[in-house]
């Protein structure tokens, strides 16, 4: 048999395929240029001690991976700031997401002026930027003022270990800060609750299911990936607010000029790709935790399916023996006549 040909694709598929690489050029363009290019100059930056010339400008002395040494061995700050990140984090994001998940639920239901109370939760998204979000907890409006911050700290500090009950207090003293990180999340709950058939609840409660029961076996098997995307999203943006111990540390970093190599721009490099690396961990455990094990449902059917396709590759291997044997009676069949 003849082999076909590869049919070339025809002008107007290429025209198609261009217009698709012209339309995804924009997004290329800033994937190299305010991505990767800044994130191989940063690497380079954390391996040499960077100094500020006015005469020669950018002085670059190559130190190898001293700058990582430091951060560890000389710079105590670094460590004691992560820890503290490492607790706010794992305490904050269960207290946003469950937070989101409620009001997401509430504003669901069959209630007045829903267009209203969502730009109510909405609303600090856009205002408490930076600065605001700043000023407002140098002010103290972090906080709930009937809550007696500093007796629920001597409590923790009294009964708990010390950075463990650093962390409590911190999430304590800036509760409404952290339900003020939730907008995003109440509408991404919000869009999903939407798309849960309501037939699934309607028959639930024919069988005599409560509402209880309801929320574990339809709403939160439903809505599981948008509480995963719900979670990495918070430990993104927890990581990158101008509140962060860790950010303000390397920005005070960049400008300084202590001994010891703890400070310039190469030695905040290095910690900033510390960071990121414990960041990135951080959302891999996350990812690993709430991915979970597959519905007991979909594990019987793909196990349904690979039997069945194990069936079929038998059949096939009957059938082709079958035909190997009837063509090898046909011909001594026909030796014989």
């Amino acid at each position: 048999m003849k082999k076909q040909k590869k049919m070339k694709p025809g002008r107007l598929k290429r025209r198609e395929n261009m217009m698709g690489y012209v339309f995804i050029l924009p997004w290329l363009i800033g994937l190299l240029g305010l991505v990767l290019y800044p994130l191989v100059e940063s690497f380079r930056y954390s391996l040499n001690r960077i100094i500020m010339n006015p005469m020669l400008g950018r002085v670059m002395t190559p130190v190898q991976f001293e700058n990582y040494r430091n951060i560890f061995l000389v710079d105590t700050d670094f460590v004691f700031q992560l820890e503290n990140y490492l607790l706010q984090t794992a305490l904050a994001v269960p207290v946003i997401v469950a937070f989101a998940l409620i009001i997401a639920m509430m504003l669901n239901g069959k209630i007045r002026m829903k267009g209203f109370f969502r730009l109510i939760f909405f609303l600090p998204v856009i205002i408490a930027s930076g600065p605001v979000m700043n000023q407002l907890t140098s002010q103290g409006a972090a906080s709930i003022p009937m809550m007696n911050v500093q007796m629920i700290t001597g409590i923790f500090e009294e009964y708990l270990p010390r950075v463990l009950a650093t962390a409590l207090s911190s999430v304590f003293s800036n509760i409404i800060m952290l339900l003020w990180y939730s907008g995003v999340q109440i509408l991404i709950f919000l869009a999903a609750l939407q798309k849960i058939d309501s037939s699934l609840y309607e028959a639930a409660k024919i069988d005599g299911g409560s509402s209880w029961e309801c929320f574990w076996k339809i709403t939160i098997p439903t809505i599981k990936p948008m509480i995963l995307l719900n979670a990495v999203y918070t430990i993104i943006f927890m990581s990158n607010t101008e509140t962060n111990g860790i950010i303000n540390l390397i920005s005070t970093r960049m400008f300084s000029s202590a001994g010891g190599g703890a400070g310039g721009y190469g030695y905040a490099a290095a910690m900033a790709w510390c960071y990121s690396i414990v960041v990135t961990l951080l959302v891999v455990v996350m990812a690993a935790l709430l991915m979970g094990r597959k519905d007991i449902y979909a594990r019987r059917a793909k196990k349904f399916r690979k039997e069945q396709k194990k069936q079929e590759k038998l059949a096939k291997k009957f059938r082709r023996r079958g035909e190997k044997n009837a063509k090898r009676i046909a011909k001594n069949a026909n030796k014989a006549a």
